[in-house]
């Protein structure tokens, strides 16, 4: 599975497909993470199974949908604490949405 974390600018997205890819790592899943800003999310979303965006995002939520949709690719809104959020929680949300596609 390719997940795409998106945030703003790409700085706090960083660290939360980090932290999934570490907990699929611990469970022997193979998956591929990758973060990036709004800006840049058009390009980014080749390649990409499920969309994880940012609850700051919301505003511009919609815009993002039908982008995501246009590339087929499933989209996740994360908790807005998402940074400190349990790792695993952001994985099986992942592994969820990626299902349902």
């Amino acid at each position: 599975m390719r997940i795409l974390v998106a945030c703003g600018a790409g700085a706090s997205s960083t660290f939360v497909a980090v932290r999934i890819r570490r907990a699929a790592e611990a469970r022997g899943l193979t998956v591929q993470t990758r973060a990036t800003g709004e800006s840049q999310l058009d390009a980014a979303l080749r390649d990409t199974d499920v969309l994880l965006v940012g609850a700051h995002l919301g505003a511009r939520l919609e815009s993002v949908r039908e982008r995501a949709a246009a590339a087929s690719v499933a989209v996740v809104v994360l908790p807005a604490a998402a940074a400190s959020s349990d790792a695993d929680q952001l994985l099986d949300l992942a592994l969820a949405a990626g299902a349902r596609t």
